[in-house]
């Protein structure tokens, strides 16, 4: 059976910034769990960063929570992990958090806490990319059925 990489808040796991989750439909997740084995990863918890947290958005390479603290390192070696993961269990596919600082493909927050969307990608999202992972989104789930 094929693995996926999957946000864990997207499986319902309370790791969102805010201690809720992302939980996708039942329905959805439970053809998901026929096609694919779920390997769940929230780089935010998994790179030391604490459930509830500040909310956090990219800054350029950075990655700087609400209330000012520089958290780039938390979300790299989050992003890391994510990666080995992918590696370890062979994953082609992630399906990741949109908009997340950390998961978001296409386009991300702009860092000034506004609402405001720009281009750009999550810290885990793009070094997944850049090993060569597919990374699509909770919005895209038409895609899956193109999946390997």
């Amino acid at each position: 059976m094929e693995k996926l990489l999957i946000s864990a808040c997207l499986m319902g796991v309370k790791c969102k910034y805010s201690g809720g989750s992302n939980a996708l439909p039942e329905e959805t997740l439970g053809a998901l769990r026929e096609k694919f084995l779920l390997i769940p990863v929230c780089p935010e918890t998994a790179g030391g960063l604490p459930t509830p947290r500040a909310p956090s958005e990219r800054q350029g390479e950075r990655v700087v929570s609400k209330l000012g603290a520089d958290v780039t390192g938390q979300f790299e070696k989050g992003a890391r992990i994510a990666l080995r993961l992918a590696q370890m269990y062979g994953c082609e596919t992630a399906l990741m958090k949109s908009r997340s600082p950390s998961c978001g493909n296409g386009t991300v927050y702009d860092g000034s806490f506004s609402g405001r969307l720009v281009p750009g990608y999550g810290t885990a999202a793009e070094m997944l990319m850049a090993h060569g992972v597919r990374v699509i989104n909770e919005n895209e789930t038409e895609k899956i059925n193109k999946c390997k």
